[in-house]
């Protein structure tokens, strides 16, 4: 699972997992026990918003950058499948 984990590394990839779990996201990091995913970031929380009746549109305060991504580690032990997916 290594070797497949490098070959794909920095590749838009679909990972399984033993427990049923699915992610998709680019192969960040390899390591001999873990690796790292980078996982897309659709829609969420916006961290800028603070609820409330006065809400002065002050720049850069409140700002706080969006995170476009976001890490997932998984133990190679666990990986039973990796495919690649297109990205567009």
């Amino acid at each position: 699972m290594k070797h497949w984990c490098h070959a794909h590394m920095h590749r838009y990839v679909l990972v399984h997992t033993h427990d049923g779990w699915c992610c998709d996201g680019f192969i960040e990091h390899i390591d001999d026990e873990v690796v790292c995913i980078a996982v897309p970031q659709f829609g969420g929380a916006d961290r800028a918003f603070f609820p409330g009746p006065f809400y002065p549109p002050l720049y850069p305060y409140p700002y706080f950058p969006r995170r476009r991504f976001y890490r997932q580690v998984f133990p190679l032990a666990a990986l039973l499948g990796l495919s690649l997916l297109p990205f567009y």
